[in-house]
């Protein structure tokens, strides 16, 4: 890929810059104009009449003298470390040994040693002061109409709710890491949320609830996005056009915009993810200073931004991913960097081991540690996970509760499944509806604690009370055929040669009978797990089968969503596979014998690490489980770059105060015109190099530009938008967005490569030393005029829909299938 045939290309432009310059005869006699070209500590630089690699070892301005009609080429490398090998302090003398072998001319010697202390100190102040106006602008636009509107949007309906129960401590599941909602539990708590408001439906009035906290720290981690961005791309590129082009294209992009201000995990994600980008590139840019203190630390904010997107999401994997693609490509020539030795080499491993591997990894496990000990109430999630998980919760009935060892007939239990997330052997008054098999009594799993969950334990052949004062205690043991009487209906568990409703060749499961008088097939003979056949069988601890006496099948969970006849519970069947798998196996749980002793629970505490990977277990069944539920609005990855649908966060009518998450159609359909148009010219002169072809000394620091740091940039893109190809789970238009940002700093990166190759070619033209200025700013007017068009959009309408001649967007539904 583009990247990766960027270094080695580099490196090959690279061997150009210490061939002994060309003869400059008449170009040295035209008339000279000098340019001011913004210095940089450590970064390497061209000098336009030699050639020559040279560095900028202080901060004050170089002062380049150019022929005129020449264009100043793009300094430095979006790779520090790379095939340049600025490494030590190698490159100074390497550029005074070539410039022994060619003298530089004597005005450009002489340009070169003026002192420029003043001429520093004015473009770092208007450094300073444009990341200023970049940030103060992203924040401006963010916190604009914060409050609005005062009543839940989309998704806060969920993360908002999450995080009033960390204000509550009370137990939940979801299916992604729990760093983002701790923080805006946390952001809550602060700002004095007291965590009582119900979250229950989109549009609930917040009322007197103090809701602006979380919004806040929301919008506030999303306004960091731009800056993050700005100082990505002018470190990549050296530019200030480009990066001014960067940020202006995220902060008037209404998609962005508008899921920043919301009580959402997506600026949380993002935040870390641009965080990771940054210092990546900022580490990267401190590779002739190995081991510094500079060195270190973006090295090490790299690992914790790692851990903080990955805490928050686990597409948080995909920057991993890309940062780790980085480390062994420069690992890789740091190897085959001779002059280095093996121990050094060692080191430089090691270091990356301990802060890209280690840390990350401390703090993702410490993230769990707090979620763990905050979270240590029951609550709605306690049935997602293992009996000996909820005994540790308070409030569950399974915490320093005392239950009967063994199991007995006349026993009241509940039965639960040892797949992840499939829950509790349920049943309930409704039926199997019409062309579902029998139309019988409908047995489901279910993942919350219920009365209908409870199972009374019998004889097959016998109707007498066991729990009759008359009648000795008598042990439910492995290979028994026993009845399963459902205590709130009657009905008995009941299985035949029907097929089962979702599940092909398996056999249906029902409920049968009345006041336990059933037939034949209501018996079960429950085995133990690599047991003898006369064992009893433990509460908890005994993994047992229920095998269906007649048909031959084995009692279990397909763990597929029943339709809305079925309440959308999971399918129960009988599977004619013997093969022992957890979803046929179950355990006995809640266990009430009045004629037994009871012994404590406190034994199955689990430890940390079962906590740590058992979470994960449920969590990834749960994002495997997000499927498309009948109506239910999504969308598919090929929509998302083209902007093609958008989604609504507020209101549906001319009555409703109307949010609508959609991209600047500006700003997106650029995004992806500039992909097309990197691959193409990335392409053309990645070829070129390969075939040997000279370029120019004024263009060879654009190019490299252009394929290491555009390629960082695509490489992002694409390891952020193409899995979700891959991914079988429901997909919505607020996925994107990761990727967005990638698009958006290579879409900077590239104009700004481009307008000056243009500039460089039309140099004799007196539209080329404009060209650059003039294209530059059309882009940043273009990008600020649709947002003046699109931002009802981000900030709320009311009124008229877009289709009517009154409405304020009126003439803006530039597609069929944007519904605003």
């Amino acid at each position: 890929m583009l990247y990766a045939s960027g270094r080695f290309l580099a490196a090959r432009a690279a061997t150009t810059l210490h061939a002994p310059p060309r003869a400059r005869g008449p170009a040295l006699r035209g008339k000279r104009r000098e340019l001011q070209i913004p210095g940089h500590l450590e970064t390497p630089s061209y000098d336009s009449l030699t050639g020559l690699r040279t560095r900028s070892s202080a901060p004050p301005a170089r002062r380049v003298v150019l022929r005129k009609g020449r264009m100043p080429p793009a300094i430095g490398s979006s790779h520090a470390g790379s095939e340049l090998r600025l490494r030590r302090g190698r490159c100074a003398p390497q550029a005074s040994r070539a410039g022994g072998r060619d003298k530089v001319p004597q005005v450009a010697a002489r340009s070169l040693k003026r002192p420029a202390w003043s001429s520093w100190r004015f473009e770092t102040a208007g450094w300073w002061a444009t990341l200023a106006v970049v940030t103060l602008l992203s924040f401006a636009t963010r916190f604009h109409r914060l409050d609005q509107p005062a009543h839940i949007c989309w998704d806060e309906t969920h993360f908002g709710k999450m995080g009033s129960y960390y204000i509550n401590r009370t137990f939940f599941f979801d299916v992604h890491p729990p760093l983002g909602k701790m923080l805006i539990g946390l952001a809550g708590y602060l700002t004095g949320y007291d965590g009582t408001f119900l979250f229950q439906k989109p549009g609930d009035s917040y009322e007197h609830h103090n809701y602006m906290g979380m919004r806040g720290f929301c919008a506030f981690l999303g306004s960091w996005l731009i800056p993050f961005a700005y100082l990505t791309v002018l470190d990549l590129s050296k530019s200030f056009p480009a990066a001014l082009l960067t940020a202006a294209l995220l902060t008037f992009d209404t998609g962005c915009l508008t899921l920043s201000q919301y009580i959402l995990l997506d600026p949380i994600l993002m935040f870390f993810i641009m965080a990771a980008m940054l210092s990546m590139v900022k580490y990267n840019s401190c590779a002739n200073r190995p081991f510094s203190a500079p060195w270190w630390f973006w090295l090490s904010l790299t690992g914790i931004n790692l851990a903080g997107a990955l805490g928050v999401k686990f597409v948080g994997l995909f920057i991993i991913l890309q940062v780790g693609l980085n480390t062994i490509s420069d690992l890789w020539y740091l190897f085959g960097d001779l002059s280095l030795s093996l121990v050094t080499v060692g080191k430089h491993l090691t270091a990356r081991i301990l802060c890209l591997i280690v840390l990350p990894l401390v703090l993702y496990m410490t993230i769990f540690a707090v979620h763990v000990m905050i979270l240590n109430k029951s609550g709605p999630g306690d049935g997602f996970f293992s009996s000996a998980f909820q005994a540790r919760l308070s409030g569950n009935s399974l915490h320093n509760a005392s239950v009967p060892e063994h199991l007995a007939y006349g026993s009241v239990i509940t039965v639960k499944n040892l797949r992840m997330a499939i829950g509790y052997l349920h049943s309930h008054r409704h039926l199997y509806p019409e062309g579902i098999g029998a139309l019988q009594q409908q047995v489901t799993t279910y993942l919350h604690k219920d009365y209908n969950n409870l199972w009374i334990i019998k004889k097959h052949n016998s109707n007498t009370d066991p729990l009759d004062p008359s009648f000795p205690v008598e042990f439910v043991r492995h290979g028994d055929i026993i009845r399963l009487e459902h205590k709130e209906t009657t009905r008995n568990l009941h299985s035949h040669y029907h097929e089962a409703p979702l599940t092909r060749k398996h056999l249906q499961v029902t409920g049968y009978g009345i006041n336990g008088t059933g037939d034949s097939n209501d018996f079960w003979r429950i085995e133990v797990v690599n047991r003898k056949f006369g064992n009893r069988i433990k509460v908890l601890r005994s993994r047992i089968r229920f095998i269906h006496l007649v048909t031959g099948c084995v009692l279990g969970s397909s763990g597929k969503i029943l339709p809305k006849w079925g309440w959308e519970q999971l399918e129960v069947t009988c599977t004619p596979y013997l093969k022992e798998t957890a979803n046929s196996i179950w355990n006995i749980e809640e266990h009430i014998n009045p004629k037994l002793p009871n012994i404590s629970l406190d034994v199955l505490q689990p430890s940390f690490s079962e906590i740590l990977l058992e979470s994960h277990m449920v969590m990834i069944w749960g994002n495997n489980g997000l499927k498309p539920k009948d109506n239910e609005f999504t969308s598919k990855p090929w929509h998302w770059p083209i902007n093609y649908q958008g989604l609504h966060f507020s209101g549906a009518n001319d009555t409703d105060f109307r949010v609508y998450l959609l991209g600047n159609p500006v700003v997106w359909w650029l995004n992806l015109v500039s992909i097309a148009l990197y691959l193409l010219s990335g392409s053309t002169i990645a070829i070129a190099l390969q075939r040997g072809v000279q370029l120019p000394a004024e263009l060879e620091g654009l190019t490299r530009v252009l394929l290491r740091g555009g390629g960082q940039l695509l490489l992002g893109w694409m390891l952020h938008y193409f899995p979700f190809f891959l991914m079988g789970r429901i997909l919505y238009f607020h996925h994107y967005f990761p990727a967005m940002l990638f698009s958006t700093m290579l879409t900077g990166v590239l104009w700004d490569t481009l307008l000056r190759l243009c500039a460089w070619g039309l140099a004799s033209s007196p539209l080329g030393s404009r060209i650059h200025v003039m294209g530059i700013l059309s882009l940043l007017l273009a990008t600020a005029y649709s947002f003046y068009l699109f931002h009802p959009l981000a900030y709320g309408m009311i009124g008229p829909l877009a289709q009517e001649p009154e409405s304020p967007m009126a003439g803006l539904r530039w597609l069929e299938s944007w519904d605003f």
